[in-house]
């Protein structure tokens, strides 16, 4: 299986103060035409909000946009009605189809908001907006990988209109977790915490992993370790 390592510290960087931002895949003033996306997978962002900052009203239309919260909280509004403040290990997922404009906010005065934002391109164009949340299961906190998102909705995940599972992978230190690559599908594994061996890369927090072979993925923590896992159509 070939593996492809996308190191942290190659990854793009925006300062504005209030936000501080690690770019995986080109995104705004950040322009490299060999990241532009993995498979349906266009963003990255791996978004530190300072106590009070956020992003204003916006819009945004055929895109699959989800935040997994790390850290901190999250404070959303949108178009279509919803108000959530999020919590660290909760997703929210948003299909913004033919439009909708939302804002997000660090509702915190003190505290930093740690978070990964992802856009996957949807399967259609000009689809119907809609919101679906994915809260932890206490049953399955120990578990170290559980599906989040999933075109279907099963197992209690978030929806999302493309052929993708995202899983939410947490390794305790010394573990190891083997995942089938089917052929035909591509497998991005960003790490969010902690160190973990795939083969004969050692990955750090902020560091990925891809690859279009199939096979089975085998990863070991060599520390406490959470990541996301894409298992892309």
């Amino acid at each position: 299986m070939k593996i492809k390592l996308r190191r942290s510290q190659e990854r793009g960087h925006a300062d504005h103060g209030w936000l501080d931002s690690y770019h995986t895949f080109s995104f705004a003033d950040y322009y490299d035409p060999a990241h532009m996306g993995f498979r349906s997978l266009r963003v990255i962002n791996q978004d530190r909000i300072a106590p009070g900052g956020g992003f204003p009203t916006h819009p945004h239309r055929d895109m699959e946009i989800f935040s997994y919260l790390v850290e901190g909280a999250l404070q959303h509004q949108d178009s279509l009605g919803n108000g959530r403040v999020l919590l660290p290990g909760q997703i929210q997922m948003m299909s913004t189809g033919k439009g909708v404009q939302h804002s997000e906010f660090n509702p915190s005065k003190s505290e930093l908001s740690h978070l990964l934002q992802i856009w996957i391109q949807p399967e259609a164009r000009g689809l119907t907006p809609s919101y679906t949340e994915w809260h932890p299961d206490p049953a399955k906190e120990k578990d170290p990988k559980v599906l989040v998102i999933s075109r279907d909705g099963r197992e209690g995940s978030a929806t999302i209109h493309q052929d993708a599972d995202v899983y939410r992978v947490r390794l305790p230190s010394e573990s190891e977790l083997t995942h089938d690559v089917h052929a035909g599908r591509g497998v991005w594994f960003q790490l969010i915490r902690g160190s973990v061996i795939c083969g004969d890369q050692t990955l750090n927090a902020g560091d990925a992993i891809s690859t279009e072979d199939g096979g089975k993925m085998t990863l070991k923590a060599s520390s406490d370790a959470e990541a996301l896992l894409f298992d892309l159509g």
